[in-house]
């Protein structure tokens, strides 16, 4: 009997967890809509979708840690947005922007996996150089800030687990 309290009380748990990441995403994804609308200004970036993923599905992971997803997040459209200038919008240049990126992440230990989409996001969209302000910097600063509260307050959890 007591085993199978103890799974049950686990599968309560885990499915507890699962709920609260999603709830996470969802509140944040409408937040940055939301005010992104009344601020006639974007706050919304595809890779902050899978950012969502990682600071309320898995806090703890280095990558989801906020210097890792500020600064990956801005080197990155930085190192787009740079590459797109220089070299206008050709597919080698995106490629070259992409692996740049990576580069830039690991060498500087800000490796955030969802920044490494932002070079083909920006290839594609070919935004002006107030897109690094506006959505990315914005945005991800946002990402933090209402992770902090969500993790820490409503789960209940120690967030960030470095700066």
């Amino acid at each position: 009997m007591a085993a199978l309290e103890t799974i049950t009380s686990g599968i309560i748990s885990k499915g507890r967890s699962i709920a609260s990441a999603g709830i996470g995403g969802f509140a944040l994804i409408s937040l940055l809509g939301e005010l992104g609308g009344h601020l006639e200004q974007p706050l919304l970036l595809g890779s902050f979708g899978a950012s969502c993923v990682l600071v309320f599905g898995f806090p703890e992971l280095p990558f989801s840690q906020p210097r890792n997803v500020i600064i990956g997040h801005a080197l990155s459209s930085f190192i787009g947005l740079g590459c797109l200038t220089l070299f206008g919008p050709t597919p080698w240049a995106m490629a070259g922007a992409v692996g740049m990126a990576i580069m830039l992440m690991m060498g500087t230990q800000t490796v955030h996996p969802p920044a490494g989409s932002n070079p083909v996001i920006i290839f594609l969209t070919q935004p002006s150089w107030a897109f690094l302000f506006a959505p990315t910097l914005v945005g991800a600063v946002l990402i933090i800030g209402f992770a902090l509260i969500y993790n820490n307050v409503a789960r209940g959890q120690k967030y960030p687990k470095h700066w």
